[in-house]
């Protein structure tokens, strides 16, 4: 199946380089340029198996919750990260949240530019040296957190459709406290201290459908 490339870089001289070696790999690929997230999530509607390359420090993404969350609504899609070198928490983060994202310096030669992309288009992997060696770092493992409960599943679900303690509690016939310790029981458990946080959980949890966040 062919698949479809779409950028998001809004630096003119990487993006039109990038272009350049895009044609030189697939003369007939069909390359989708996006200058916003709201495109972007239009365009993975419209190509849902498309390669999806950004420069994150450049685009606007309002947090790594957000790039994992879209990405997660397109999950026949493959992305790369083609950025100039990212700070390594950032790096560690998201490659720990999904290892499934492929990272290509800028700065990289045009061979290794065109691996990635070739690994990136046939569903497989590619890290550069960079985040090979961010990875292999030590790092300290999280605590799993403790199972929620039925109650507490349910009550994640809401919140993470965004709505408010009081709104829940009408609607499940629950009362304001019984609500609100749900809630501090699913944070303390999680290990979270956000609704964004609690909105990924739930999102990589399978709890509410990844585009239904977005509509």
């Amino acid at each position: 199946m062919s698949r479809n490339y779409i950028v998001a870089d809004n630096q003119d001289v990487t993006r039109i380089g990038l272009i350049s070696i895009l044609r030189e790999y697939n003369k007939e690929a069909k390359i989708i340029e996006v200058e916003n997230y709201s495109k972007m999530l239009f365009m993975l509607r419209q190509y849902p198996n498309s390669v999806v390359i950004v420069d994150y420090s450049l685009f606007d993404f309002l947090s790594i919750t957000h790039l994992l969350n879209i990405k997660s609504g397109a999950k026949a899609s493959s992305w790369l990260i083609f950025s100039d070198e990212p700070d390594v928490h950032f790096l560690r983060q998201l490659l720990q949240s999904d290892p499934s994202i492929s990272v290509v310096l800028k700065h990289n030669s045009k061979s290794y530019i065109l691996d990635a992309l070739m690994c990136v288009t046939e569903y497989e992997v590619y890290w550069c040296d960079f985040a090979e060696s961010v990875m292999k770092a030590g790092v300290p493992q999280q605590n799993i957190p403790d199972k929620l409960t039925v109650s507490e599943s349910n009550i994640l679900r809401e919140i993470a459709l965004g709505k408010t303690t009081k709104e829940i509690a009408v609607e499940k016939n629950l009362s304001f406290h019984t609500v609100n310790t749900h809630r501090r029981n699913i944070y303390r458990k999680l290990g979270v201290n956000s609704v964004n946080e609690v909105t990924r959980y739930a999102l990589q949890a399978g709890l509410i459908d990844q585009m239904e966040y977005y509509i």
